[in-house]
């Protein structure tokens, strides 16, 4: 796509048709629900005709499940330095989320009652973690693992040998799954709402996943909680004078190898020499990257990129897209108002040397975040998310006759005549 200018009498109307979700196709929804059915009607059998007539993939039931001795031994079988980099990136995400980390509280309110909240981890969660994404355990284990879950249940796709690689379950073991299986694809959504002979069901799960993993995720809600629905991976960055452009080059490359051909990358710069630079530098790195193929696939079709004139319509088009990831390549001066005045971003990150790639593996947190402009609604996976809250209400005999009165208020209001008994019946039992 070429370079356009914000001012342009077109340009909301081509951003807003760039950014638009195409529909999931029928054959999608279809397929999601026939598996869900099958795993839901015949469990454990019903998961393993749709390994053998899928994945292609014959795995007996008995053999579904991944053992902790199992995962223990793939640290020691793994490279040191891989080792080390999976325990670097479980420290740095337990540690940037335990700021987050909700505490209870309780307090008096005007009638003179206490409320508050407590929180609770939930009992037991599934993590979906899509064939060979270490950094989606960690960061998703390393979370649940803080909020105080018990039962941490990873699913992940084994290859035609049955076999799950040792990153994987390297880093299962270092960051606290508890219970894992080597089966992903719709069938392990499907285990982990409905459960089967062998796998309990979960209360909520997490992770990323294709076309029908997000499908049936959406298919599954109320079941059990999901955390988000995520799409193809995203980046925006906003380029000044200041930014480098082969910094801003090798950053859009990155997310455009993902590989699904379906990732979005925008570029908003201040000038169009930089947007040429970066551009040109583009054009020169592409040369040495192995997957250059997927990569010119997202180049063709899922590049925007437009000439502003300030900051304040750069922030404009960054809060119509609501990227996943946002760079603000950009003179350190407008780091502070870009990011009070962009507001749906999942993850910023700030200057020439905070590359997306420290976000997706090390940074700190998690790399779990809307796609699809749902940022607009939606936030990144948090410590939270893994947890409920209950409210806490203690009233007295002297605070009771306090609010005794808004009660009956409503009651009458809203014509629930025994609410207001519930209340007033108290006060006249008192005497």
């Amino acid at each position: 796509m070429p370079d356009l200018a914000y001012n342009s009498r077109t340009f909301w109307d081509k951003l807003s048709a760039f950014c638009k979700s195409a529909e999931v196709p029928q054959s999608i929804v279809d397929a999601a629900s026939s598996v869900l059915g099958e795993v839901r009607e015949h469990g454990d059998a019903g998961v393993a005709r749709a390994l053998k007539s899928i994945d292609k993939v014959s795995l007996p039931p008995e053999a579904f499940r991944i053992s902790r001795e199992e995962m223990k031994a793939a640290v020691r079988r793994l490279a040191k330095g891989d080792a080390q980099a999976i325990k670097d990136a479980v420290a740095s995400v337990t540690e940037f989320h335990k700021h987050a980390l909700p505490k209870s509280w309780t307090a008096k309110n005007a009638h003179g009652a206490t409320i508050g909240e407590r929180f609770y981890p939930l009992e037991r969660v599934g993590l979906y973690i899509p064939r060979d994404l270490v950094s989606t355990v960690v960061m998703t284990a390393a979370l649940a693992k803080l909020a105080g879950v018990k039962e941490i249940v990873a699913f992940t796709p084994c290859g035609p040998d049955g076999k799950v690689t040792d990153g994987c379950l390297a880093a299962m073991y270092l960051s606290g799954v508890t219970e894992a299986y080597r089966f992903g694809g719709i069938m392990a959504i499907g285990a982990a709402a409905y459960g089967t002979e062998s796998i309990k069901p979960v209360l909520k799960v997490y992770g990323p996943g294709n076309a029908f993993v997000v499908e049936a995720k959406r298919q599954v809600f109320g079941t059990i909680g999901v955390d988000l629905l995520p799409g193809p991976s995203e980046l925006l960055v906003i380029a000044d004078d200041h930014a480098d452009a082969d910094f801003v080059a090798s950053d859009l490359l990155a997310q455009a190898e993902h590989g699904s051909g379906r990732e979005k990358i925008f570029l908003v710069s201040l000038s169009r020499e930089k947007t040429k630079a970066i551009r040109a530098a583009i054009r020169e790195q592409l040369k040495s990257l192995p997957r250059k193929d997927a990569i010119k696939s997202v180049l063709k079709d899922g590049f925007f990129s437009v000439v502003v004139q300030n900051y304040e319509e750069a922030a404009a088009v960054a809060n119509y897209v609501a990227p996943e990831h946002m760079e603000l390549e950009v003179d350190p001066k407008q780091f502070k108002p870009l990011i009070k005045s962009i507001t749906t971003a999942g993850a910023i990150m700030q200057g020439g040397w905070s590359a997306t790639a420290l976000g997706d593996f090390v940074a700190g947190p998690s790399h779990e975040l809307p796609t699809g402009r749902s940022g607009r609604h939606f936030s990144g996976l948090q410590i939270s998310d893994f947890m409920r809250r209950s409210s806490l209400v203690r009233y007295s005999k002297s605070a009771l006759k306090k609010a005794a009165g808004t009660v009956e208020a409503f009651a009458r209001m809203e014509g629930l005549d025994a609410h207001g008994r519930s209340v007033s019946s108290r006060l006249e039992k008192e005497g």
